[in-house]
């Protein structure tokens, strides 16, 4: 499999052991990994069709070590790879034989939590889960819920701007992230947003929340907490057919329900997650339907009762209510564990990410049946369906020539019919190595580079997380070099630490 990644520096390569010796200088002790067989378990993220080990990886404890790493990589044309939890499945994550890893497991703490004013403090290392868990005695709760909570970095969330199953009602990274802090590739620590719902200035929090680590290095992140809602019931829909299911989810929409979540899955899914978390899914039906709603018990049971009635209209031929909390949390059970449950019945998967309107559902679903027949694969589907952010599984055997290659080809038309009927090519995995060829087929070279003049006034010398996210690269002087160094700003001067 062939992926064109920047050019190894060989100058950079025949000076590796004075940079490990620069960096062991910055972080003491066992804060720097060199040795082949300790790189191993950095080659890859989540994207595991990708491997390259790093020239060398360094786990830094403090702000000041961080500043540090980057300033001396900037100082001396290092290239460096952020990487949080590893679970990146764009291959955000992925490391360059000619960069230092910087890896931020270390920063695990919560910092501080604020019931009044409703938000926590907390390092880019706690895990997404670990938030909720903080909170929940108190009756609070952090609302993304990606299926990898439990593994997922929050740092990683902000750089994907990760979303959940319940996005839909509560949105995605970038609307419950009240401020961060961040290391500028020359050293610089600023800060973004702060700890209430609108902060002054310009809104470069916005700019920062899914830039994939292209402009900076979080180092601290405020976070909303909600009260946990009274009430939460979940209704488990079967259709006989995908179109059924998914003009269902048009058709709930339609009548102003905002649903917590809203998620299908395919028969092939619903097969898979049965058997692995026996939850008591339906067997015989075609689409998997599981819609929930959260708030006083009164609205909760109204809203319940209309979705029913939709479901019906739209043939469902198959409903359960959740009657208590464990029900409801079973219901969830297949679906958080959809991957994992796929991984069983096929050796390898190819996870694909993309956005579409959520009327043409149906018809997305029936061209993806009609490539999986062009390309000899199975493919097994499970979707945030009320936002239309779709998660295609495609199998395949990489041990089989050319599966592998057919499985990226076939991935690669899916996100193509994303951007044909109106959507876009992420919805929250992001962009990283997977997508940043298909750039082109959603944005024009205009686009591209203004993007790209975001990225040198941040980077201007190119060295943060190069090889992501854009198609081409160009030097920064060929764009209109903008730095973000004080005296030099074409807007007001950023918030300094």
């Amino acid at each position: 499999m062939s992926l064109k990644m920047p050019e190894p520096d060989a100058d950079v390569l025949s000076r590796r052991e004075a940079i490990i010796a620069a960096l062991k200088r910055i972080v003491r002790g066992e804060g720097v990994i060199s040795e082949a067989a300790e790189l191993r378990p950095y080659e890859s993220d989540g994207l595991t069709a990708y491997r390259q080990p790093p020239m060398v990886v360094v786990l830094p404890e403090t702000v000041e070590q961080v500043s540090a790493v980057l300033r001396w990589c900037s100082d001396n044309g290092v290239k460096v790879v952020p990487r949080g939890a590893g679970t990146s499945l764009s291959g955000g994550a992925l490391p360059l034989a000619d960069a230092v890893l910087l890896g931020m497991a270390r920063f695990k703490r919560i910092l501080e939590i604020d019931y009044d004013d409703r938000f926590a403090v907390v390092q880019p290392g706690v895990t997404n889960l670990a938030i909720t868990q903080a909170v929940e005695g108190r009756g609070f709760y952090y609302a993304p819920d990606p299926s990898s909570q439990i593994a997922c970095t929050i740092g990683g969330n902000v750089a994907e701007n990760s979303g959940g199953v319940h996005c839909l009602k509560y949105g995605l990274t970038t609307n419950n992230v009240l401020g961060i802090e961040l290391v500028t590739m020359d050293g610089e620590v600023l800060r973004f947003g702060g700890r209430y719902l609108d902060a002054a200035g310009l809104d470069l929090l916005g700019v920062m929340v899914g830039s994939e680590g292209l402009l900076g290095v979080v180092t601290e992140v405020t976070v909303r907490i909600l009260p946990k809602p009274e009430t939460a019931r979940a209704v488990l829909v079967g259709f006989s057919t995908v179109e059924g299911a998914g003009q269902c989810v048009a058709d709930i929409i339609a009548q102003g329900i905002i649903p917590a979540g809203m998620e299908m899955l395919d028969k092939p899914a619903i097969h898979a997650a049965e058997a692995f978390v026996k939850v008591g899914y339906p067997l015989d039906v075609d689409a998997l339907l599981i819609v929930e709603v959260d708030g006083p018990a009164a609205e909760c049971d109204h809203l319940i009762e209309q979705i029913a009635r939709i479901s019906s209209d739209n043939g469902a031929v198959t409903s359960r209510i959740s009657t208590n909390e464990q029900e409801r949390l079973s219901f969830w059970a297949g679906r958080k564990a959809a991957f994992p449950a796929v991984g069983r019945i096929a050796p390898d998967y190819y996870c694909m990410d993309g956005t579409i309107p959520r009327r043409r559902l149906p018809e997305v679903l029936r061209r993806m049946g009609e490539l999986a027949e062009r390309y000899g694969l199975s493919v097994a589907n499970v979707f945030h369906a009320g936002d239309g952010n779709l998660h295609p599984l495609i199998l395949y055997d990489a041990n089989k020539p050319g599966e592998l290659e057919r499985a990226e080809e076939f991935g690669n038309d899916i996100l193509r019919l994303c951007v044909e009927v109106g959507g876009v090519l992420t919805g929250e995995h992001g962009v990283g190595i997977e997508k940043r060829d298909l750039m082109s087929e959603m944005f024009s070279q205009v686009d591209l580079d203004h993007q790209q003049r975001i990225k040198c006034a941040f980077d201007p010398n190119l060295l943060l997380n190069p090889g992501k996210v854009f198609p081409t690269l160009h030097r920064c002087a060929e764009l209109g070099r903008m730095h973000v160094h004080k005296g030099e700003l074409p807007f007001p001067e950023l918030p300094r630490f």
